[in-house]
């Protein structure tokens, strides 16, 4: 029981003499502790900050869809797509959306860095199917290649898209699909001008 008693009273009197330091410390020291904590803040890595230069901004858009597949009946569709810095700077979070004659398209695209598995990952929800795609990539060269895969029903679909910049500025990027085994096939080109 005293030892109880004795563990009490040591800390009520750790408490009141810190509220006494903490009585006398200089007005600023609550800015100069934030500021200090702000310093420590991790930053984002070299990853990312590729990303960031690759994909940032606002873009103007056109889908070209070859005949058959997708679009029976080939088409291009025009959008708008705009890439934002997500919290701290460690995603990307990409609005997008196109109309035309091949259809309305609307989605949001997450991306991040996955230091574990050493790859980016992507997360596209979009206005024409439920869930999430998720893709792994990198860069091979100076694309970004991103690969994923999904079932609809049992069948097992695979994804691939490589996106890169041109001397121009301006950003290809072709989108390949290879159903239940069948070789890939192309599924939409698209040449993205960035706003200045």
């Amino acid at each position: 029981m005293r030892k109880a008693g004795i563990s009490l009273s040591l800390l009520v009197l750790v408490a009141m003499v810190g509220i006494a330091v903490a009585g006398r410390l200089p007005s600023s020291a609550p800015e100069k502790l934030a500021n200090a904590a702000a310093m420590q803040a991790p930053q984002p890595g070299p990853e990312m900050v590729r990303l960031q230069k690759f994909y940032l901004g606002t873009w103007d858009y056109t889908e070209t869809y070859p005949k058959g597949g997708f679009a029976p009946d080939g088409g291009v569709n025009t959008g708008v797509y705009k890439s934002e810095l997500g919290p701290g700077g460690f995603s990307l979070i990409n609005h997008f959306h196109s109309q035309g004659p091949v259809g309305d398209f609307e989605g949001v695209l997450i991306m991040t860095w996955d230091a574990q598995e050493k790859a980016y990952k992507s997360y596209i929800f979009g206005n024409d199917f439920p869930g999430a795609v998720v893709e792994t990539g990198n860069f091979e060269g100076d694309a970004l290649v991103f690969r994923g895969a999904m079932s609809v029903r049992e069948t097992k679909i695979s994804m691939r898209n490589s996106a890169r910049i041109g001397d121009d500025g301006k950003m290809s990027s072709e989108e390949f699909m290879a159903m239940g085994g069948a070789p890939e096939t192309p599924v939409v080109r698209v040449l993205a001008t960035r706003r200045p």
